[in-house]
């Protein structure tokens, strides 16, 4: 076999469930870290973190977004129990769920760096980090579900 055969196999092999829940639950943990910073600006306003009325808050109302992240944690959750037993509907690996979930997570990821780059290109006094806290977590995101989808693809 050549090199590239053997690093086609290697990224083909199947992922062990418990390896692909730890990523997964780190992932989770980091977007937990997000929304309770949030709730911290909310409700504390430390002067570390932007402001509610900077204009790199998010593009939603928080009263909206709250309940919606907190939805997705939950999820997040549930995915999580479901690749660490290799359940349904989670769990159990399916080549086209896996095919899908990559699919959505090149898309995710490459319209976060598309809007990085409109940002930077609109600010560039703020390079590298000025406004990026949510496009970094939505590369967060992005990764959770490229990790669940490798985690299906590999059969």
């Amino acid at each position: 076999m050549t090199l590239a055969a053997d690093a086609y196999v290697v990224a083909r092999a199947p992922l062990p469930p418990t390896r692909v829940a730890a990523i997964l639950a780190l992932l989770t943990l980091l977007f937990l870290v997000r929304v309770v910073g949030q709730l911290l600006v909310v409700m504390r306003q430390p002067r570390w973190l932007p402001t509610m009325t900077d204009e790199n808050w998010n593009l939603v109302r928080y009263d909206v977004l709250l309940p919606a992240q907190l939805l997705i944690l939950i999820v997040m959750a549930f995915v999580i129990l479901g690749v660490s037993a290799e359940v349904a509907p989670f769990g159990a690996r399916r080549l086209v769920v896996g095919q899908a979930l990559i699919a959505m997570s090149a898309v995710y990821a490459a319209v976060m760096a598309l809007r990085y780059v409109a940002r930077m290109t609109r600010k560039p006094e703020q390079r590298w980090f000025g406004g990026s806290i949510p496009i970094v977590f939505h590369m967060v995101l992005a990764s959770f579900l490229f990790t669940w989808g490798r985690f299906h693809a590999g059969h």
